[in-house]
């Protein structure tokens, strides 16, 4: 069995290709939850719906989020009523959080609630939450206050100056169910190419996760979503210069190499591999690019051959 640590599109797009090449079955995805917001009374996971979404071929491919073939009739009419709608939900998205908070608020749990959707939707991979009590990831703007992540994200396109990041009630979360079990019993760990900040690190906040993966370390491969001094999606690169790491995959393999063994990078940093080992990580030189399934399976299948899987 497999474990894999995710968050995002990248992560979503490697699971997909990781699907191609294991049976899904024996994958275990341990999600981000640290992007979970409540808005209009929702409980929305973000995460969560990206790598479900993907995993069942519905994903919308242009955004990276979202159903494909979606329609706004209600974001529409919500906007010419002056409601909230800079977080734009798609009319059949909806129904994903209607389920959702509906059941949670009859008492079931976010993992309980996750193992329904995926059924619903056929999909084999296990995804779970890496906990089922609240995490919310917070940051702290260059001369301004402290955002919940969504109004970063998504209200302010990520287009501001971030000094700090903490991930709020995470001291008092535990881990979902059979998280640490797997984390500890699996062959091998997979840190997909998400954000090591705000994708991974809410992952790692949760009290028990970090002490089993340091124990882990040798058999834990991540893969880096900075190629070429950026980041393919999203504000990696800047939150890694922001919080004083370098937007390399130097600054990957720092962020990462108490915990991680083995760090994929990019042919285009290939250069930088001696540098990469230089912070006590073995360094593996593939195409990381996932422009295409098949190529996100050639990337799962090099991950795969790291452990002799």
């Amino acid at each position: 069995m497999l474990v894999a640590l995710a968050g995002g599109v990248g992560a979503a797009r490697f699971l997909r290709g990781l699907a191609r090449v294991l049976p899904p079955t024996e994958i275990t995805a341990v999600v981000n939850v640290g992007d979970d917001t409540e808005l209009h009374g929702l409980r929305i996971s973000p995460d969560l719906d990206t790598v479900l979404y993907t995993l069942a071929g519905a994903i919308n491919a242009e955004t990276g989020w979202g159903l494909t073939g979606e329609t706004w009739t209600v974001m529409e009419a919500l906007e010419k009523l002056g409601g909230l709608t800079w977080f734009r939900l798609g009319d059949k998205d909806l129904a994903t959080h209607f389920f959702r908070t509906q059941r949670l608020a009859e008492g079931e749990t976010l993992s309980e609630v996750t193992r329904q959707l995926t059924r619903a939707w056929g999909v084999d991979v296990h995804l779970v939450p890496v906990s089922d009590d609240p995490v919310r990831t917070r940051l702290q703007l260059v001369g301004g206050p402290e955002i919940a992540f969504q109004e970063y994200f998504v209200r302010l396109h990520h287009d501001v100056a971030v000094s700090g990041v903490r991930f709020d009630q995470a001291e008092s979360a535990r881990p979902a169910p059979g998280v640490l079990d797997a984390m500890a019993t699996a062959s091998s760990i997979v840190v997909c190419p998400s954000n090591p900040v705000v994708s991974i690190g809410p992952i790692l906040a949760v009290p028990g996760i970090s002490e089993v993966l340091a124990a882990r370390r040798e058999q834990i491969v991540a893969i880096s979503p900075i190629v070429a001094g950026a980041a393919l999606k999203g504000p990696a690169d800047r939150l890694l210069t922001e919080l004083g790491f370098e937007s390399s995959v130097v600054g990957v393999a720092r962020w990462y190499a108490s915990w991680v063994g083995t760090l994929v990078i990019d042919e285009a940093d290939a250069a930088l591999a001696p540098a990469v080992e230089g912070e006590g990580i073995r360094c593996i030189v593939a195409p990381t690019i996932m422009s295409t399934v098949e190529r996100a399976a050639s990337l799962a299948q090099t991950v795969l051959d790291t452990h002799g899987d």
